[in-house]
């Protein structure tokens, strides 16, 4: 699928987004949260743009916790705005009961989001499910010994073979494809994360049962990379096997009724900006 696109804002670089879904049927972006948090939090471009989700930002009184919800969810819809070929104030989120969130409307695509620090990170895919996970590369896992609910017996013993110098790293790496995975399944933290796992750096990636043995087939892909050189970050793909749906265009798959009400004003005068207000 190929590593994560850095997105510095809604400015883009959307054709590198775009040729990237083209080739692959799945795209992955990130951006930093300074480059996301939009310039008017109480103005009503950011209600029009958050639409269902502004009762909830609102209710929020942290203000780093509500500058992160923003922000993720104007990189997710203008990402998603692409796909669609749509406006991003038109990209209607929704969410499963489990809390995975879904574009209303349009189940033919699958999207995640992660966000952790200053990064903020999404994956969109026309082949199946996608679930992306990003974590600081040296968070303290192994210190607090959270391996020991997490790990499968299996990851324990790949574990302990790995230089403890490089410990630490390797179970960051774990740690985020389970995520990815738990997300992409639409379980979340509801999927034990100790019975699956996956095996050790430097052999080709896949679900394992907790004795080590193949857990999913080929239609499961995975992979890993460092994004800003402080993130670890994975993503999970399945392939539905159903091809992949090129013609993602919201009004080619949407009622044409709604494609209009959706699609009104389309210069709308209260069109969102992300990034600091000077």
């Amino acid at each position: 699928m190929g590593p994560p696109l850095a997105v510095a804002g809604p400015q883009g670089p959307w054709q590198q987004v775009l040729d990237t879904l083209a080739e692959h049927g799945s795209v992955i972006a990130h951006g930093l949260l300074a480059d996301w948090i939009p310039a008017d939090p109480e103005g009503p471009g950011l209600r029009r743009m958050l639409g269902r989700d502004w009762d909830r930002y609102h209710a929020m009184r942290h203000p780093p916790v509500r500058e992160r919800f923003a922000a993720s969810r104007l990189l997710l819809k203008h990402v998603a705005a692409r796909v669609l070929h749509a406006a991003p104030h038109t990209v209607e989120l929704a969410y499963h009961a489990g809390g995975r969130p879904f574009l209303r409307g349009c189940d033919q695509i699958g999207i995640s989001l992660t966000h952790t620090e200053q990064l903020l990170m999404v994956g969109v895919t026309r082949r199946g499910w996608i679930g992306v996970d990003a974590e600081l590369a040296d968070r303290p896992m192994l210190r607090s010994g959270i391996e020991r609910q997490v790990c499968t017996p299996y990851e324990r013993t790949v574990l302990a073979r790995v230089d403890e110098s490089r410990r630490n790293e390797e179970l960051v790496r774990i740690w985020t494809l389970k995520e990815a995975y738990s997300k992409a399944i639409g379980q979340g933290m509801r999927f034990r994360f100790n019975e699956f796992g996956f095996g050790p750096s430097g052999r080709p990636v896949r679900v394992l049962r907790p004795d080590g043995s193949p857990g999913t087939g080929d239609e499961w892909s995975f992979g890993t990379c460092r994004v800003a050189d402080r993130y670890t970050t994975s993503w999970a793909l399945y392939d539905a096997g159903f091809g992949d749906t090129r013609d993602t265009a919201a009004a080619t798959m949407l009622d044409e009724g709604l494609v209009a009400a959706l699609t009104a004003d389309p210069l709308d005068p209260y069109a969102v900006t992300a990034g600091r207000a000077a």
